[in-house]
């Protein structure tokens, strides 16, 4: 299950949306690790893809289950 990570940057109208093979916790222990050391965060997506926002611009971080490739209507 890929796992759906949004980043907030800061003075940008546009999030940042990236499918990871992270699980949530994987992802939250990244994030918590670059804000301890201000450092950057560095995110791979499932296509092999690397993201680096340095930690001083993130405005926020949501990390959900992904639910791209489903069809239909959800009730």
């Amino acid at each position: 299950m890929t796992v759906e990570v949004k980043l907030g940057v800061q003075h940008t109208a546009r999030e940042l949306v990236i499918e990871t093979e992270e699980t949530s916790e994987g992802v939250e222990a990244l994030v918590s690790d670059a804000l301890a050391s201000d450092g950057v965060l560095k995110l791979t997506d499932t296509k092999g893809k690397v993201t680096v926002v340095p930690v001083a611009k993130l405005a926020y971080v949501e990390i959900g289950r992904s639910v791209a490739g489903q069809v239909g209507f959800r009730s």
